[in-house]
């Protein structure tokens, strides 16, 4: 029995395993901005994947937002800190397992609540052709029916960061 392995298939798995290796990188990289290098590698390994999955523009989309934007404050709000670059305490913390626990509940919890919501299970992005894509997105993401609590919690996962990375690179009056 022969194996009929495309060049497509290789190149994903090749991808696959550039993601997953990096996003180790990010955790496991003593230092902060090698973490973040490595945290661009991996968005970059996931925009390789949607390009294989022939999804160019969500391909674009991850390396304009996520790298292009995303990464690079994440790198700039590093340099602006001027700490120690160099973690020296413990990496794992006693009690790992409490919010490993905790973790789960939430996650039990917004499964729960979410399940209870009907649009939730529904896909809401009908697609008859590629003129459509872009418009139905569009749409898709600002209605109530569609993406629009993913996009709304999104918008402020990313306002919380940006508030952060001000508050951390603010200077100390000691």
């Amino acid at each position: 029995m022969a194996l009929n392995i495309t060049l497509l298939q290789v190149s994903f798995f090749l991808a696959a395993a550039i993601t997953i290796f990096s996003a180790v990188m990010v955790v496991s990289a003593p230092k902060m901005l090698h973490a973040a290098l490595w945290l661009v590698a991996t968005l970059f390994g996931v925009a390789m994947l949607f390009a294989t999955l022939q999804a160019g523009f969500f391909a674009v989309v991850q390396v304009l937002v996520y790298i292009g934007a995303i990464a690079i404050l994440v790198i700039f709000a590093i340099m602006l800190t001027r700490r120690v670059m160099v973690d020296e305490g413990a990496q794992v913390i006693k009690l790992w397992w409490l919010a490993m626990v905790a973790a789960a509940g939430v996650y039990g919890g917004l499964v729960f609540l979410l399940r209870s919501w009907p649009g939730f299970l529904t896909v809401p992005l009908p697609v008859e052709n590629d003129a459509t894509l872009l418009p139905s997105l569009g749409q898709a993401l600002v209605s109530p029916t569609g993406y629009i609590v993913p996009f709304e919690v999104s918008s402020i996962l990313l306002l919380a960061a940006l508030v952060g990375s001000i508050v951390i690179a603010w200077p100390r009056k000691e």
